[in-house]
């Protein structure tokens, strides 16, 4: 199949707006149907990919990307960019990220060629206990949602501030006051409603109508309509503010105080009846918080050097791992290789449940998860004709030599209770740094709890610890540790320098969505928009794949005498119903960049660059 062939294949069976990404992957024009003119304001028009020189951003949201572009153009580098257009997204993804939430930060250093990272993930207050998800009244872990998820218990100590102070301080050229004033004003302005953020705001309303807090930001009213213009005055203060007294503010001054204060006794409206557990969190445990700088995973791939993150986050073994499993065979036509992609990550992923956690607390074998000799042996099972039963086991990490060993069954899946929220941005400079930032405050709407005074809502985070305590589990509850997360942002380098950075928001599907646009790029040799736009499927060593509709109506029939079965990802016209919102940065080797963001999930994306075209 040409690699035309393969463009058009994929294309043909995407949904709304297909005809504008094959168009944009075919190098043709298709003029878009003419659509009715709205009354009233509208959001800024989404763009979702852009080619040019001096710098570029890609997010979801435009106002966010707006907002890091013109810190470029004022020569603020890639860092600069990174902190301002993530607390851009504070403001317009409320319910995906923001002061109350953490993340992880990969950077490319130009003037040094060394790629660092930054886990700004939260932790677990000191005084939680092993049965904090466990209901005293039934002695039966209280139910997932909205339960768990809307509850002090579920908020862990934020990050996200640690990460930008971090960052700005090691690598920017702005202060945080700097990085955060536009935002700032954008929340003192306010943006326009989009359909998204009406429809998460219908999504949440009961869980926003139990705080009195929540709703008084988000419910005042009713639910805000597309075309209407959303303010956050107390957001906007609390920039100015972060801004002027430095995250100590939050970590050991007032704001954590208050912020304390909201977890162990959340403002509750009486409402719902809904139970909101409180939590445990002081403000020692917020004084005691750290982003740690730490060193990415690294695997070489095809002649490629791909950097993630390291644990506490599993997202760069899990991919590292997947990236080496499928370089012991070249690559071959579409279908081959997607029965390959799906069946390294169900091995990839048998080995994250079991061996990864956070490293503080648990001796993970990150070394032997990306060595090339246990990836040989995990290979060996990968049968290139037929799906293995799944859930397949982990390998053993204690011992192994790179002979093919019969692959034994009862596996046992990993229970996974990560939602599909959180956000990404990308941004590179003209300098030639480059930032992929995923960020987070887990459910859609975290918490439920906004900070009564303060414009942001709290994250649910520690609802990512494994639900049911289990002493052998690494990812389960103690005091201090991080939860696990799939979180990748991810660098590839060729020859030392960066050819590309991306990463995606939806839970435990991030691993697999930045697999498979690695796998499209690299092995499939699609350009970076189409294999960004094309169907995804996510093999989470689980009976069945999850797939978007699209994938099983391109790919299914094909791989179904493999062995492989199909579930669709969500109810059809929800955001369940997809997998992954990637934002991505191409860097050619004339200084031309190429920024893709999501043509259509999530409502599409929104790409940058500085200049269209070189300056005479």
């Amino acid at each position: 199949m040409s690699r035309e062939d393969i463009v058009r294949r994929t294309f043909t069976v995407l949904v709304a707006s297909t005809a504008t990404a094959l168009a944009a992957a075919l190098g043709t024009f298709v003029p878009a149907a003419p659509v009715a003119a709205k009354p009233g304001p509208q959001p800024p028009p989404k763009v979702p990919t852009a080619t040019g020189y001096g710098g570029a951003v890609s997010s979801v949201d435009p106002d966010a990307t707006a907002i890091g572009l013109e810190v470029l153009r004022r020569g603020g580098n890639a860092v600069d960019a990174a902190v301002a257009t993530a607390a851009a997204l504070g403001v317009t993804e409320p319910y995906s990220a923001g002061v109350g939430g953490g993340g992880y930060l990969v950077h490319y250093d130009a003037r040094t060629g060394r790629v660092e990272t930054i886990d700004g993930r939260e932790t677990a207050p000191a005084a939680i206990r092993p049965d904090a998800f466990i209901d005293p009244a039934t002695g039966k872990p209280y139910p997932f949602a909205p339960d768990l998820v809307t509850s002090g218990v579920s908020v862990g100590v934020p990050g996200t501030p640690a990460t930008w102070e971090t960052a700005l301080d090691r690598w920017g050229t702005v202060s945080l006051a700097e990085a955060l004033r536009p935002a700032a004003r954008l929340a003192r302005d306010g943006f326009v409603v989009d359909d998204t953020f009406a429809l998460q705001t219908r999504e949440n309303a009961e869980r926003f109508r139990t705080f009195t807090s929540s709703a008084d930001l988000f419910l005042a009213g009713g639910v805000p309509e597309p075309g209407t213009t959303f303010r956050n005055p107390d957001l906007a203060r609390t920039y100015k503010l972060l801004g002027a007294k430095g995250t100590r503010w939050l970590y050991d001054g007032r704001l954590g105080r208050e912020v304390a204060r909201t977890v162990q006794d959340p403002p509750l409206s009486g409402a719902t009846d809904l139970p909101v557990p409180p939590g445990s969190m002081t403000t020692e445990d917020l004084a005691a918080y750290r982003a740690l700088v730490q060193a990415p995973t690294s695997v070489g791939y095809r002649d490629h050097d791909v950097y993630g993150m390291a644990p506490s986050s599993s997202g760069g073994t899990t991919v590292g791992e997947s990236l080496n499993i499928l370089e012991q065979a070249p690559p071959q036509g579409v279908v081959p290789t997607l029965h390959r992609y799906l069946e390294s990550t169900a091995l990839a992923f048998a080995d994250r449940g079991r061996y990864v956690g956070d490293p503080a607390f648990v001796d993970v074998p990150v070394d032997a998860l990306l060595d090339d000799t246990y990836a040989k042996e995990r290979g060996c099972s990968l049968d290139p004709d037929t799906a293995a039963t799944k859930p397949v086991p982990a390998g053993d990490v204690t011992s192994y030599d790179g002979v093919c060993d019969t692959l034994a069954a009862g596996g046992t899946a990993d229970a996974d209770t990560e939602n599909l929220s959180t956000t990404h941005l990308t941004t590179a400079d003209r300098w030639g740094n480059v930032v992929a930032y995923t960020l987070t405050i887990e459910q859609t709407g975290g918490s439920g709890i906004v900070v009564p005074g303060r414009g942001f809502l709290l994250n649910n985070e520690l609802t990512d610890f494994s639900t049911v305590y289990d002493p052998v589990d690494p990812n389960r509850i103690q005091p201090g540790k991080r939860p696990r997360s799939s979180m990748s942002p991810t660098i590839v380098l060729s020859d030392g320098r960066p050819v590309l950075a991306l990463g995606s928001p939806g839970g435990s599907t991030i691993i697999t969505t930045v697999l498979q646009v690695l796998v499209n790029r690299i092995d499939l040799g699609l350009s970076l928009f189409a294999a960004v736009a094309a169907p995804r499927a996510s093999q989470r060593n689980t009976v069945t794949v999850t797939a978007e509709q699209a994938f099983i109506d391109a790919y299914g029939a094909a791989l179904a005498p493999y062995g492989h079965t199909f579930a669709v990802a969500g109810p059809p016209g929800t955001s369940a119903a997809e997998i992954g919102a990637v934002a991505a940065i191409e860097l050619g080797p004339d200084g031309r960049l190429t920024a893709v963001a999501e043509p259509t999930r999530r409502g599409g994306g929104s790409a940058g660059v500085v200049a269209p075209t070189l300056a005479p």
